[in-house]
């Protein structure tokens, strides 16, 4: 896509002091106005990341948008882990908003903007090294079409809600995610509504709602069994 027909975004800031995006054609926004990061941190590295003990793993993430997820899972690593980070994304932003996101000043650590920076401005579709242990390959593909090469440890679902583009909640790209999910692998979103926790359900994941980030009640984490 050329960034001529990029959809119209506007740059927000949210209640945590961190940067979102709002989407005016979708009334949507990237991440929660009520702290971008703090969501983040609580849906996708706390809920998700560090259940994952495995010295090496492979992380798929639904969602690229403003790399928020890449950037703290980056920030999250310990140095003694491996990880092999692919990300989907249909509409990749244009390298201007990745300049004016302030995540790497909101949740900082050494080298913070240059490895940000590296992430939006890496190649697409090949494999890149981020910082070592990190390894991040950014697809653009409609998720819908997208045929998996890999399977997953760990899944950040980070679509734009249900009620917003329900096409990507569907009971079959569940199933779809499900036979690409490693046993004992775990998916984690934001979404906590019913048809959400009964499509995951059906696929085959055990699914448990939990306590949701600040302005949302619950989320979803759902387990691939052994």
């Amino acid at each position: 896509m050329s960034e001529e027909d990029f959809p119209k975004i506007e740059l927000m800031v949210s209640e945590d002091g961190s940067t979102t995006l709002y989407r005016p054609d979708l009334d949507e926004h990237y991440h929660s106005v009520h702290g971008a990061v703090q969501e983040s941190l609580h849906v996708f590295i706390n809920a998700g990341l560090k259940q994952i003990n495995k010295s090496k793993f492979n992380l798929l993430e639904v969602g690229f948008g403003t790399g928020l997820n890449a950037y703290l899972t980056l920030a999250s690593m310990n140095g003694n882990s491996e990880c092999h980070y692919h990300s989907l994304e249909k509409y990749p932003l244009p390298k201007e908003y990745g300049k004016a996101i302030n995540y790497p000043e909101v949740y900082p650590f050494q080298g913070a903007r240059e490895f940000f920076d590296r992430m939006h401005q890496c190649a697409w579709e090949s494999e890149q090294l981020i910082q070592s242990g990190f390894f991040l390959r950014k697809i653009e593909t409609d998720f819908n079409r997208f045929q998996f090469d890999a399977s997953y440890d760990l899944i950040y679902f980070d679509a734009f809600g249900p009620d917003k583009q329900a096409e990507m909640w569907t009971p079959d790209l569940f199933v779809k995610l499900s036979e690409a999910t490693n046993p004992g692998g775990i998916l984690t979103t934001y979404s906590a509504k019913g048809t959400v926790r009964r499509a995951l359900a059906a696929a085959g994941y055990v699914v448990d709602r939990l306590p949701g980030p600040p302005g949302k009640r619950e989320m979803i984490r759902a387990i691939k069994p052994v």
